[in-house]
Protein backbone atom coordinates (compact mmCIF):
# COMPACT_ATOMS: atom_id res chain seq x y z
CA UNK A 1 0.00 0.00 0.00
CA UNK A 2 2.89 2.16 0.98
CA UNK A 3 4.07 2.04 -2.47
CA UNK A 4 1.09 2.48 -4.19
CA UNK A 5 0.70 5.81 -2.09
CA UNK A 6 4.11 6.54 -2.86
CA UNK A 7 3.16 5.93 -7.09
CA UNK A 8 0.63 8.27 -6.59
CA UNK A 9 2.79 11.25 -6.09
CA UNK A 10 5.29 10.67 -7.89
CA UNK A 11 2.64 10.14 -11.13
CA UNK A 12 1.51 13.70 -9.92
CA UNK A 13 5.08 15.08 -10.11
CA UNK A 14 6.91 13.58 -13.01
CA UNK A 15 4.16 15.16 -15.52
CA UNK A 16 5.64 18.84 -14.99
CA UNK A 17 9.51 18.31 -15.92
CA UNK A 18 9.13 16.95 -19.65
CA UNK A 19 5.96 19.53 -20.56
CA UNK A 20 8.22 21.34 -23.22
CA UNK A 21 9.38 17.88 -24.28
CA UNK A 22 5.68 16.92 -24.72
CA UNK A 23 3.99 19.62 -26.21
CA UNK A 24 6.87 19.44 -29.09
CA UNK A 25 6.44 15.75 -29.38
CA UNK A 26 2.77 16.56 -29.70
CA UNK A 27 3.77 19.47 -32.48
CA UNK A 28 5.45 17.23 -34.33
CA UNK A 29 3.63 14.39 -34.26
CA UNK A 30 0.35 16.65 -35.38
CA UNK A 31 2.53 17.75 -38.47
CA UNK A 32 3.88 14.35 -39.91
CA UNK A 33 0.15 13.31 -39.51
CA UNK A 34 -1.61 16.43 -40.97
CA UNK A 35 1.19 18.69 -42.76
CA UNK A 36 0.84 21.93 -40.74
CA UNK A 37 1.83 22.67 -37.22
CA UNK A 38 -1.26 22.91 -34.53
CA UNK A 39 -2.48 26.24 -33.26
CA UNK A 40 -1.33 27.64 -29.84
CA UNK A 41 -4.94 26.94 -28.98
CA UNK A 42 -4.99 23.13 -30.24
CA UNK A 43 -1.63 22.66 -28.63
CA UNK A 44 -2.38 24.11 -24.51
CA UNK A 45 -5.40 22.08 -25.18
CA UNK A 46 -3.68 18.76 -25.48
CA UNK A 47 -1.64 19.62 -22.96
CA UNK A 48 -4.64 20.47 -20.94
CA UNK A 49 -5.82 17.04 -21.34
CA UNK A 50 -2.71 15.47 -20.62
CA UNK A 51 -1.91 17.17 -17.43
CA UNK A 52 -5.70 16.94 -15.94
CA UNK A 53 -7.10 13.44 -17.23
CA UNK A 54 -5.51 11.85 -14.77
CA UNK A 55 -7.32 13.35 -12.58
CA UNK A 56 -10.60 12.06 -14.22
CA UNK A 57 -8.81 8.33 -13.74
CA UNK A 58 -8.40 9.42 -10.05
CA UNK A 59 -12.12 9.73 -9.96
CA UNK A 60 -13.64 6.55 -11.44
CA UNK A 61 -10.67 4.43 -9.43
CA UNK A 62 -11.98 6.85 -6.21
CA UNK A 63 -15.75 5.64 -7.14
CA UNK A 64 -14.29 1.76 -7.61
CA UNK A 65 -12.57 1.72 -4.43
CA UNK A 66 -15.51 0.81 -2.39
CA UNK A 67 -16.70 -2.00 -4.48
CA UNK A 68 -13.67 -3.81 -5.16
CA UNK A 69 -12.45 -3.69 -1.75
CA UNK A 70 -15.40 -5.86 -0.59
CA UNK A 71 -15.97 -7.83 -3.63
CA UNK A 72 -12.27 -8.74 -3.33
CA UNK A 73 -10.43 -7.80 -0.83
CA UNK A 74 -8.43 -4.59 0.53
CA UNK A 75 -4.98 -6.57 -0.29
CA UNK A 76 -6.25 -8.24 -4.00
CA UNK A 77 -8.05 -4.90 -4.63
CA UNK A 78 -4.57 -2.92 -4.38
CA UNK A 79 -2.92 -5.92 -6.64
CA UNK A 80 -5.32 -5.13 -9.04
CA UNK A 81 -4.49 -1.37 -9.21
CA UNK A 82 -0.95 -2.25 -10.22
CA UNK A 83 -2.75 -3.68 -13.33
CA UNK A 84 -3.57 -0.15 -15.03
CA UNK A 85 -0.26 1.27 -13.13
CA UNK A 86 2.05 -0.94 -15.39
CA UNK A 87 -0.04 -0.70 -18.58
CA UNK A 88 -0.42 3.39 -18.15
CA UNK A 89 3.13 3.09 -17.56
CA UNK A 90 3.68 1.29 -20.63
CA UNK A 91 1.66 3.58 -23.00
CA UNK A 92 3.51 7.14 -21.90
CA UNK A 93 6.75 4.92 -22.59
CA UNK A 94 6.14 3.91 -26.06
CA UNK A 95 4.12 6.86 -27.14
CA UNK A 96 7.50 8.51 -28.54
CA UNK A 97 8.11 4.75 -30.50
CA UNK A 98 4.85 4.76 -31.44
CA UNK A 99 4.45 8.66 -32.66
CA UNK A 100 1.17 8.64 -30.49
CA UNK A 101 0.82 11.95 -28.42
CA UNK A 102 -3.07 9.94 -27.45
CA UNK A 103 -1.07 6.87 -25.80
CA UNK A 104 0.22 9.93 -23.19
CA UNK A 105 -3.70 10.67 -22.34
CA UNK A 106 -4.56 7.29 -22.26
CA UNK A 107 -1.45 6.35 -19.81
CA UNK A 108 -2.54 9.24 -17.76
CA UNK A 109 -6.02 8.07 -17.71
CA UNK A 110 -5.25 4.73 -16.67
CA UNK A 111 -2.85 5.53 -14.28
CA UNK A 112 -5.16 7.89 -12.66
CA UNK A 113 -7.58 4.60 -12.11
CA UNK A 114 -4.78 3.37 -10.08
CA UNK A 115 -3.87 6.27 -8.02
CA UNK A 116 -7.60 6.78 -6.90
CA UNK A 117 -8.12 3.23 -6.16
CA UNK A 118 -4.57 2.53 -4.39
CA UNK A 119 -5.17 5.88 -2.27
CA UNK A 120 -8.68 4.68 -0.96
CA UNK A 121 -7.99 1.29 -0.42
CA UNK A 122 -4.42 1.44 1.81
CA UNK A 123 -6.20 3.63 4.31
CA UNK A 124 -8.50 1.15 4.90
CA UNK A 125 -5.96 -1.79 4.64
CA UNK A 126 -3.49 0.02 6.88
CA UNK A 127 -5.66 1.20 9.39
CA UNK A 128 -7.48 -2.15 9.85
CA UNK A 129 -4.03 -4.67 9.88
CA UNK A 130 -2.66 -2.18 12.41
CA UNK A 131 -2.40 -2.38 16.15
CA UNK A 132 -5.29 0.27 17.94
CA UNK A 133 -1.98 2.01 19.48
CA UNK A 134 -0.47 2.54 16.26
CA UNK A 135 -3.66 3.08 13.87
CA UNK A 136 -3.54 6.39 13.77
CA UNK A 137 0.54 6.30 12.87
CA UNK A 138 -0.29 3.83 10.44
CA UNK A 139 -2.92 5.87 8.45
CA UNK A 140 -1.10 8.64 7.73
CA UNK A 141 1.47 6.42 5.80
CA UNK A 142 -0.81 7.41 2.85
CA UNK A 143 0.35 11.22 2.93
CA UNK A 144 3.60 10.88 4.12
CA UNK A 145 4.58 8.44 0.96
CA UNK A 146 2.51 10.09 -1.72
CA UNK A 147 4.83 13.33 -0.60
CA UNK A 148 8.02 11.25 -0.75
CA UNK A 149 6.48 10.11 -4.12
CA UNK A 150 6.44 13.56 -5.35
CA UNK A 151 9.63 14.73 -3.70
CA UNK A 152 10.96 11.72 -6.13
CA UNK A 153 9.19 12.65 -8.83
CA UNK A 154 10.72 16.04 -8.78
CA UNK A 155 14.79 14.47 -8.44
CA UNK A 156 13.92 12.26 -11.39
CA UNK A 157 12.74 14.73 -13.68
CA UNK A 158 16.23 17.06 -12.79
CA UNK A 159 17.70 17.68 -16.28
CA UNK A 160 20.88 15.59 -14.44
CA UNK A 161 18.87 12.28 -14.22
CA UNK A 162 15.84 11.91 -16.50
CA UNK A 163 14.66 15.34 -17.39
CA UNK A 164 16.15 15.61 -21.18
CA UNK A 165 14.69 15.38 -23.99
CA UNK A 166 15.89 11.73 -24.67
CA UNK A 167 14.70 10.35 -21.60
CA UNK A 168 11.48 12.00 -20.99
CA UNK A 169 9.54 8.33 -21.83
CA UNK A 170 11.57 6.88 -19.51
CA UNK A 171 10.99 9.25 -17.19
CA UNK A 172 6.78 8.70 -18.04
CA UNK A 173 7.15 5.29 -17.19
CA UNK A 174 8.93 5.86 -14.13
CA UNK A 175 6.01 4.36 -11.98
CA UNK A 176 6.54 0.72 -13.02
CA UNK A 177 8.93 0.40 -10.66
CA UNK A 178 6.84 0.89 -7.35
CA UNK A 179 3.95 -0.84 -9.07
CA UNK A 180 5.59 -4.03 -9.79
CA UNK A 181 7.37 -3.75 -6.81
CA UNK A 182 3.66 -4.02 -4.77
CA UNK A 183 2.63 -6.80 -7.52
CA UNK A 184 5.22 -8.63 -6.11
CA UNK A 185 5.65 -7.76 -2.24
CA UNK A 186 1.60 -7.74 -1.49
CA UNK A 187 1.02 -11.84 -1.76
CA UNK A 188 3.03 -12.21 1.59
CA UNK A 189 1.14 -9.72 3.35
CA UNK A 190 -2.52 -11.25 5.42
CA UNK A 191 -6.10 -10.05 4.48
CA UNK A 192 -7.59 -7.35 6.48
CA UNK A 193 -8.78 -9.09 9.54
CA UNK A 194 -11.92 -6.69 9.22
CA UNK A 195 -12.33 -8.01 5.73
CA UNK A 196 -12.23 -12.08 6.60
CA UNK A 197 -15.16 -11.48 9.63
CA UNK A 198 -17.31 -9.04 8.05
CA UNK A 199 -17.47 -9.73 4.40
CA UNK A 200 -16.25 -13.13 4.30
CA UNK A 201 -18.15 -14.29 8.05
CA UNK A 202 -14.22 -16.66 7.94
CA UNK A 203 -13.73 -15.91 12.52
CA UNK A 204 -10.83 -18.07 12.16
CA UNK A 205 -8.78 -16.74 9.11
CA UNK A 206 -9.73 -13.11 11.23
CA UNK A 207 -8.24 -14.49 14.56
Amino acid sequence: GITGTFHYGLQVSIINSPAEYIQSFIRETWLKRYGSSPSAEMLTLMWSLIVSIYSIGGLLGSSCAGYLSVRFGRKKAMMLGNIPAVLGAALMGLSRLCGSFEMIVAGRFISGICGGLVQNVHIMYAGECAPQKLRGLIAITASTFSAVGRFVGFALGLKEVLGVEALWPVLLAANTVPALFQLLTLPFFPDSPRYLLIDQKDKEACI
